[in-house]
């Protein structure tokens, strides 16, 4: 077993690359493409010198600890199979991204374009790498958001809109069904580790779980690889740029399901269930896709539509459980790949070169641009399967295991009547190509005078064909080694024995070849006349479109069925939402009061102190207050808000909970100016009549209602506090962190300890929601302004004084002294102070009361003072606030720290700490937490101040005097946002 270093390398490039590509300037075509196909080619090269520690059944791997007690490790694995798809994807790729430099129009954003294109490139081979399940489906997901992005490159085309939707609703849904089998199968093996997998076909096929883990699985493969009845989104994918077509249609998206099916075929094949299902739906794919190609008017419709056909073929083939027909899917899955990539690029050169891809309107192109056609008119024969061609070598495979006998069934028995009628469609659509575009009598209303492409434009055509051809006819010396690396790797010791001669003598199997070739050339001599109509759709199905059965559910999923749902739960008012949410809670709070004792542990309580009682009578008369305020007056119900804030702070505070508390009082700072600032932003109160009464009659129900439920989760978390408090509870988690935040994490903050260290984690997450929620606050308010009517008459001076003396608007150019008062300059003196003060708690977090998120909310304070003295354009033109910078940079920084650990062979964001021996100072204890609490402190900062200027921000300066009493209204311009 070699170093698995090599594919870190082959999955990073791309990504590295598409990074790269997507800061390049939007004319910088030619360095696109160059970037794209160096990083292929690399790609291509690096997986080809790991040929010979595949050849001989060695597998390659990698393992990076990620969570390894949920067995989520980063794990990276090559073998004989996946190695052939990684070259592949590679190969291809760098032929596609070479293609594409002379397709692309040099007035579309390339590098945009080569960024998605390398992105999905990287996407493709993490699915054909992984060695961790659940890391697969997160590949195969993002196979799906980038194909989405590809599809729709050309946005501007409402074709490329519908057919990128489609794609990712169809396949994303498959990915969520493929995410919840693979689940099945991780619980079934105990493992998501690939080999563990691979290594439990029986225990996996013996479980009671396997069918639903098949369907499941099943379902992710067959929408991804197109199969029936999801096959519909394929064709209108068309929309995409030729090259995109030829690259996801060929080697890498539809593949990744029949890719899926093999990887797995050793574990989930050999049962009635998955013969019946995979073979049934490869059956209908392979008949539906090759008749419906034959009557195809767009020269990529028809492609797509054999594309469709081929994967039936391959879907059917693994579905039938014998391991000849394991050795033929995978074999024609190598040819498939080679004839329909050269026949996309083929097609969009006949597009670039005559403007159309209508057969309708092409004709005696032969003429014109031999060699294309040539090169054309070979890989169409290989997709008909003509002698001498490698698509010929796998049909015949496909033939032979159609006539073996596998189940006792009809279905079994027809197959190879089937599988004859396919190939007859398969000629009569590869003939059709032929013939219409390049024989007949030359086109006369083309937009373009076709002609020859430049030669590199052709040479990706020309390198393809040349593999028709060699593998067609010398299959022993091109292929043989290269399949039999894969077929094992696959098959294990169960590979049975086979030949890829070109001869095999006259027999049954030759037979049904003569049949279909003739039967298929026929069959079009016979359709010439329907098909000289030029009717768009085949007949028969031409009613039954896929598109108009998904338009039809998306109608009734997002219009009938969501708009009933809506009227039974949605509400435009906040409080009906948060009265069902709380509601709810409560509800499933009263479960478990079936399954425990509710009465009170044998602790004893502690000494009553009426001190306190005092205390959170205040707190309570506060809440109360604030809850009655709230009909008549929001800014003092929001007050009164901020007095019991305060008593929770002084409880913190009371119970030794001086983290807890520094938080508590920090947010309840930040928060009151943040929703002062947010009251103009409020909808005007709505006051419900009902039929029959009086509307204050309502009201006072509405609000009883409301304090009955309030009580009750209120009683019931009082209940669940006295619960836990009078029972011992000796083997707890906080026992654990007690015992071990200073040996495990360097620091005697058992709060900080778990934030950055224990649970880091999930701090993490938590940033990333945070820096989420502040960028879809400034995106959705950037752009709008509050109307008058949005705030309630009572309220309108006041919030207008509080908006006018917070929020003055000013021209970057002015001075603060014009518009500073002493209590603006005070707010100034204290920037550095409370910035001091932010630097201490930042520093002192990791053993004493602090942190980066206390930190990072001080600084945001010191930062709204300055706003509330100078205005926000003072803050950004002086201060050089960059939120959303920041908020990136605090993701990069905890990001990176917890990768570093890799560096070190420990899981992510493993903590490091020791004491450094420093000049002067002495010893000083040192953590690399304290790097991860550094990007949260950023991430606070940049998410607070990013929502400060949505919410406060002015984009016209309006003199004080001339400034109406509640801000209007006005149409937000292009040039204003900018």
């Amino acid at each position: 077993m070699s170093s698995g270093m090599p594919l870190l390398a082959i999955i990073a490039l791309p990504f590295i690359g598409s990074f790269i590509a997507a800061f390049l300037q939007k004319d910088a075509r030619n360095g696109a493409a160059f970037l794209a196909g160096i990083i292929a080619l690399c790609g291509t090269v690096v997986t080809a010198v790991q040929y010979p520690a595949v050849h001989r059944g060695g597998v390659l791997r990698i393992g990076i600890e990620w969570l390894p007690s949920l067995g989520l490790d980063f794990t990276l694995r090559m073998d004989g199979f996946t190695w052939l798809f990684a070259l592949l994807v590679t190969g291809i790729g760098f032929l596609v991204a070479l293609y594409a430099r002379y397709y692309m129009s040099p007035e579309d954003p390339v590098p945009r374009f080569f960024a998605f294109l390398l992105a999905f490139m990287g996407a493709m081979l993490g699915i054909v790498l992984s060695g961790n399940i659940i890391q697969l489906v997160f590949f195969w997901e993002l196979t799906s958001l980038f194909s989405f992005l590809l599809i729709g490159y050309w946005h501007h085309n409402a074709s490329a809109r519908d057919g990128a939707r489609m794609a990712l609703t169809v396949t994303a849904t498959g990915g969520l069904c493929l995410l919840i089998g693979v689940l099945l199968i991780g619980h079934i093996v105990g493992s998501y580790d690939l080999d563990e997998v691979l290594a439990s076909g029986d225990r996996i096929r013996g479980s009671s779980l396997y069918l639903p883990a098949l369907i499941l699985v099943l379902l992710g493969a067959l929408t991804k690889s197109a199969q029936f009845p999801f096959h519909f989104w394929l064709p209108h994918a068309m929309a995409a740029p030729t090259p995109v077509s030829a690259y996801l249609h060929s080697a890498t998206m539809v593949k990744a399901g029949v890719f899926l099916l093999t990887l797995l075929w050793p574990v989930l094949s050999g049962t009635e269930a998955w013969f019946y299902i995979v073979v049934t739906a490869g059956l209908c794919t392979l008949l539906l896709g090759a008749y419906a190609a034959i009557f195809q008017q767009d020269l990529k419709g028809l492609l797509a539509y054999s594309t469709v056909s081929h994967l039936g073929l391959i879907t059917l083939l693994l579905g039938l459980s014998s391991p000849l027909a394991a050795v033929a899917a995978i074999f024609h899955t190598i040819n498939h790949a080679t004839f329909k990539a050269s026949l996309f690029m083929a097609a969009g050169i006949i597009d670039h070169e005559s403007g159309t891809r209508d057969i309708r309107r092409l004709s005696g192109l032969f003429r014109f641009m031999p060699i294309t056609a040539t090169l054309a008119m070979v890989a169409a024969a290989a997709m008909a399967g003509v002698p001498l061609l490698n698509g010929f070598l796998s049909k015949e495979m496909f033939f032979a295991e159609a006539a073996a006998f596998h189940v006792d069934s009809l279905l079994d028995h027809s197959l190879p009547y089937f599988a004859m009628l396919a190939s007859a469609f398969g000629v009569a659509y590869s003939l059709r190509f032929i013939h219409g575009v390049f024989f007949g009598p030359p086109a006369t209303d083309l937009p373009r005078k076709p002609h020859e492409p430049p030669h590199w434009m052709r040479f990706p055509i020309e390198v393809l064909v040349l593999v028709c051809l060699l593998v067609g006819i010398l299959p022993a010396m091109t292929i043989k080694p290269f399949l039999a690396t894969a077929v094992r790797a696959v098959l294990g010791p169960d590979t049975p024995p086979y030949s890829l001669a070109v001869w095999h003598g006259f027999n049954k199997i030759l037979l049904m070849s003569v049949i279909a070739l003739v039967g298929g050339v026929l069959l079009y001599w016979l359709l010439q006349g329907y098909l000289a109509k030029g009717i768009d759709g085949s007949p028969l199905v031409r009613r039954l479109k896929g598109q108009r059965i998904f338009e039809r559910v998306l109608v009734n999923l997002s219009w009938k069925w969501a708009r009933s749902l809506e009227r039974l739960f949605g509400t435009q008012r906040l409080q009906p939402q948060l009265r069902l949410l709380v509601a709810f809670a409560v509800l499933a709070a009263l479960w478990p009061l079936y399954r425990i004792d509710p009465e009170a542990g044998p602790l004893a309580g502690s000494a009553f102190d009426p001190a306190f009682l005092l205390l959170w009578i205040v707190g309570s008369l506060c809440a109360i207050g604030a809850a009655y305020q709230a009909k008549y007056h929001r800014l003092a119900a929001m007050v009164l808000l901020g007095g019991a804030g305060l008593i929770t702070c002084i409880t913190f505070v009371w119970f030794s909970a001086p983290d807890l508390a520094i938080t508590q009082l920090l947010v309840e700072i930040v928060t009151t100016v943040l929703i002062l600032l947010g009251l103009r932003w409020l909808p005007k109160r709505i006051e419900v009549a009902g039929e029959g009464l009086s509307a204050g009659f309502q009201a006072r129900v509405r609000r009883g209602r409301d304090l009955a439920l309030a009580i009750a989760a209120g009683t019931g978390m009082t209940l669940i506090v006295y619960a836990m408090l009078t029972r011992p509870l000796p083997n707890t988690i906080s026992r654990y962190f007690v015992e071990n935040a200073y040996a495990e994490g360097g620091g005697c903050n058992i709060v900080n300890v778990i934030l950055v260290d224990f649970r880091g984690f999930d701090t993490f997450g938590e940033i990333v929601v945070l820096a989420v929620v502040a960028i879809t606050v400034f995106s959705l308010l950037r752009r709008f302004r509050p109307a008058p009517e949005s705030v309630d008459a009572p309220e309108q001076q006041q919030v207008q004084d509080a908006h006018d003396r917070a929020s003055p608007d000013r021209a970057v150019g002015d001075t603060l002294a014009d518009y500073l008062t002493i209590p603006g300059l005070i707010m100034q003196w204290l920037f550095p102070v409370i910035g001091l003060v932010a630097i201490y708690l930042f520093l002192r977090g990791h053993d004493l009361p602090g942190g980066g998120f206390a930190a990072g909310v001080t600084m945001s304070i010191a930062l709204i003072l300055q706003y509330m003295a100078g205005g926000t354009r003072w803050v950004e033109a002086r201060l050089k606030i960059r939120p959303i910078v920041w908020t990136g940079l605090g993701l990069l920084c905890t990001a990176f720290t917890g990768m570093g650990t890799w560096l070190f062979g420990y899981p992510f964001l493993t903590s490091h700490f020791r004491y450094l021996d420093l000049p002067i100072i002495g010893k000083v204890p040192a953590a690399t937490a304290l790097l991860f609490d550094l990007g949260v402190f950023v991430v606070v900062v940049g998410a607070t101040v990013l929502i400060l200027i949505a919410l406060a921000h002015q984009s016209v300066r309006t003199p004080r005097a001339a400034r109406p009493r509640i801000p209007v209204a006005t149409p937000t311009t292009a040039k204003e946002d900018a």
